[in-house]
């Protein structure tokens, strides 16, 4: 008697969302759409408006984690690999519905799990090339792809004695100025394997880049640098708030309160887009989960020039935790079709060149 091959069983999620009036008017007026990573379920979401309502599609990557775009790519950092979606504007124009933008994934590079958090192209080579960098966690560096190796160190805190896989100080967010790494942040000044988890409620820094110097230090759960004009804008997780960084004295100042543990940031148009997650088990100690049963998740946006909270999308049930956040400015509705187009219960695409160009 012959025994049959069981199908693998679906998992499915009781996602429930609800948003502000003002969040659909938001995006059409800014003219973009929002990408969401879920580290928990694994899902790039997609926030986008369609004929004047607010949509959200859901795209499997096993534990999403950093996003990164540029025109025509967008790359998606996964447990062990980075996928590359490339626009197909072609496919954009014949699809049903009002897509402005079409994204079909067509490469991969597997890394193994280096706990790859935030990512970015950088120049390299007086502006002679472009390489992909990845803030590996595991390792403490900055990295970049390399098609030999499972990565190829480029940078790392001077704290730092060793590259070594034990995530000595939880290097976690890079920000990226005029094509160069010019901040990141880090949990701790840890030189020990996991030597960050015992200091987590204060331990935190922002380091420069090119000099090695710690700009500020004392901070708690301190994520996502990004910079705007002359300011360093930064997650200040573990006190609740969007902060900002002095780049010559290091002195932070309070930007907002959120209300939620703040990881993913990308700044446009004058406000922010805030990632909250709720908060872990293993931030007891830390000061936002004081208030553990008042956090949310999900995406807020905040008026650079008030400070308000100007529109917002919380995930009620199914979501807990968001990872990064990345804004697509000019596209206010994409098509996104993953690795896994049919669990999505989208449809495979296939593109193949035009005939004339085929060889014989």
């Amino acid at each position: 008697m012959s025994a049959q091959a069981s199908e693998p069983v679906q998992e499915y999620r009781d996602i429930r969302c609800s948003h502000s009036d003002r969040l659909p008017a938001l995006l059409t007026e800014l003219r973009l759409s929002v990408l969401i990573s879920t580290y928990q379920t694994g899902h790039l979401v997609v926030v986008s408006v369609r004929e004047g309502r607010l949509t959200l599609s859901f795209h499997q990557f096993e534990r999403a984690m950093g996003v990164a775009a540029k025109p025509g790519t967008i790359a998606v950092c996964t447990r062990k690999e980075v996928w590359f979606l490339r626009a197909a504007p072609d496919i954009a124009a014949k699809l049903q519905g009002p897509y402005d933008a079409c994204f079909l994934a067509r490469t991969s590079h597997f890394t193994d799990d280096i706990h790859a958090h935030e990512a970015a192209w950088v120049g390299v080579g007086g502006g002679q090339g472009v390489e992909f960098w990845i803030v590996n966690t595991l390792f403490s560096c900055l990295c970049a792809l390399d098609p030999h190796y499972s990565f190829a160190p480029r940078w790392r805190p001077p704290f730092l004695s060793a590259l070594r896989p034990e995530d000595r100080c939880h290097l976690n967010g890079m920000a990226v100025v005029g094509g160069q790494p010019r901040y990141v942040t880090a949990l701790a000044e840890s030189d020990t394997p996991a030597g960050w988890r015992a200091v987590k409620h204060n331990g935190g820094c922002l380091i420069e880049v090119p000099s090695g110097r710690l700009l500020s230090r004392g901070l708690s759960l301190p994520h996502s640098p990004r910079v705007e004009g002359k300011q360093i804008f930064f997650l200040h997780s573990g006190q609740g708030e969007l902060a900002v960084a002095d780049p010559e004295t290091g002195r932070v100042t309070p930007v907002a309160p959120v209300p939620g543990v703040s990881r993913g940031l990308d700044l446009h148009g004058g406000y922010a887009f805030v990632g909250l997650s709720k908060a872990r088990p293993t931030l007891e100690g830390v000061p936002i989960v004081a208030d553990r049963d008042k956090l949310r998740c999900g995406l807020w946006v905040v008026d650079l020039r008030t400070g308000a909270i100007a529109a917002h999308l919380e995930f009620c049930t199914g979501v807990e935790e968001i990872f990064d956040v990345q804004a697509l400015p000019g596209i206010v509705s994409p098509y996104i079709s993953g690795p896994g187009a049919v669990d999505d219960t989208g449809q495979p695409m296939w593109t193949v060149p035009p005939e004339a160009t085929h060889s014989r």
